[in-house]
């Protein structure tokens, strides 16, 4: 499981340590069980409990030497503002207020002492009126620690925000270069180096320089690899398999050593010129699986952001909508043979296939999706630069499928609402044929990404 890194801030007042210092051990307590909590859940970096603004300098300094993804706050009872307002308002990190405290049931019947140990709502509001005023940006989730998901909520703000981070330091290699004629996920000159993310092509010194390098004890070691993890077809000659291996580890080479987040390649100039023994669907297989983002057709875009939700979740893939099934309510998703096969309802299967658009063969490795709960996330540009991100909460089914597997990926989800009327507003939206899922319910991390990012938000 991948984790966030969390800056975890209980604030409390030292006015209650000078002349109410009976509750320094419940609110410790208190404080130790949301931090095993958040331990559970993600890394996290600990200073102690801050009353004094010397406090909240040393542990924000802490939680930026420690590149947190975000600072999560717990007001364990009042906390006066200005003491954290100057370290918390400079600081670059991302804020989410923890809005808690300890007791579910607070009615008339309670003892006026659990006052002291619920009341730290109007420091959040304190704090949060300062972060306002200083036009820091932050996010709050409330509720009570165990009796809501405000825990849960927390966390996906958190993986919203490094997925957000995770897209501004990306670096994608793009063999063959765009698809011609595709629009929708095309920017503007100048949009991606705004964006952070950074360009690499495959070039033919590339091809001279990986290929060269690539040994047999290495094309021997995949190869049993692959054996071991999909259903390799029994009619694929050695050579060409020896080939195909040799392909990849090149390729795996060159992500290695440029750095890649993600990869994109362009089937139709994937050719014998090219010289990596044919498309990489294999390998894009593969390094899904690893956490490397992928999409198709040169698509820059969605392959840095698989790559940047690939941060945060090991089950996340490229997708596309492919067919609708609008007797049964479902949306057929394939894209030849490009997913993330960790992600497949059964052991997938590793064939050698001709591609009627090129004059190479080439290696798949196909699977059906595995049913759950899932979350479709698509980030789409709009003009001058502007993006949005569109998520829905879908079931992700396993029709039986023999006549399809083998052909291409597989995949079946039932949408929220009426197919017909998904699809109609998916469009509306402007969603693109290119996106991302996750498994999971998600749309708090999509929210939370777009947040970051400054995108408008929409939910199907």
């Amino acid at each position: 499981m991948k984790k966030i890194k969390i800056g975890y801030l209980p604030l409390y007042v030292k006015l209650y340590d000078d002349y109410d210092s009976y509750a320094r051990p419940r609110i410790n307590e208190f404080s130790d069980e949301i931090k095993g909590i958040l331990e559970s859940k993600a890394d996290v970096v600990y200073y102690d409990i801050c009353r004094l603004e010397p406090d909240f300098e040393a542990a924000v300094a802490l939680f930026e030497k420690e590149n947190v993804d975000a600072i999560v706050t717990l007001h364990l009872a009042y906390s006066p503002s200005l003491e954290s307002e100057k370290p918390l308002a400079k600081t670059k990190l991302p804020i989410v207020v923890l809005d808690t405290t300890p007791t579910w049931d607070f009615t008339y019947d309670n003892d006026p002492a659990v006052i002291m140990y619920n009341h730290g709502i109007h420091g959040v509001q304190d704090m949060c009126n300062l972060l306002v005023r200083n036009g820091k940006d932050f996010a709050v989730e409330a509720g009570h620690y165990t009796e809501t998901d405000v825990i849960e909520r927390v966390i996906k703000r958190v993986k919203g925000i490094k997925v957000a981070s995770s897209l501004q330091n990306s670096k994608v290699g793009s063999i063959g270069g765009m698809f011609a004629g595709m629009g929708d996920f095309t920017v503007a000159d100048g949009v991606f180096d705004k964006m952070g993310i950074k360009i690499v092509d495959w070039t033919a010194a590339d091809t001279a320089k990986y290929i060269s390098s690539v040994t047999d004890a290495e094309i021997d070691a995949l190869i049993a690899e692959d054996k071991e993890k999909y259903d390799v077809a029994d009619d694929i000659a050695e050579d060409y398999l020896r080939d195909s291996a040799k392909g990849s580890i090149a390729i795996q080479k060159w992500i290695k050593e440029n750095g890649l987040t993600a990869f994109t390649a362009n089937f139709l100039k994937v050719t014998k010129e090219t010289g990596i023994y044919g498309m990489p669907f294999a390998e894009a297989n593969r390094s899904m699986e690893k956490g490397i983002g992928f999409a198709g057709e040169g698509d820059i875009l969605t392959s840095a952001f698989t790559g940047a939700l690939m941060s945060v979740s090991d089950e996340a893939s490229f997708i596309e909508m492919f067919c609708p099934d609008w007797k049964n309510n479902m949306i057929f998703i394939s894209h030849m043979g490009e997913m993330n096969t960790a992600l497949t309802h059964t052991k997938p299967k590793f064939m050698k296939k001709a591609i009627p658009y090129s004059d190479v063969d080439t290696t798949w490795i196909c699977g059906t999706f595995k049913e759950g709960t899932a979350t479709l996330i698509n980030l789409l540009p709009l003009a001058d630069g502007k993006f949005r991100v569109i998520s829905s909460l879908v079931e992700m089914k396993v029709p039986q499928c023999e006549k399809l597997l083998g052909k291409a990926t597989c995949g079946w989800f039932t949408p929220g609402k009426e197919v017909s009327q998904f699809l109609a507003d998916y469009s509306s939206l402007g969603g693109t044929h290119h996106l991302d899922m996750m498994y999971g319910d998600m749309r708090k991390v999509a929210e939370s990404f777009a947040n970051a990012m400054g995108y408008e938000y929409f939910e199907i």
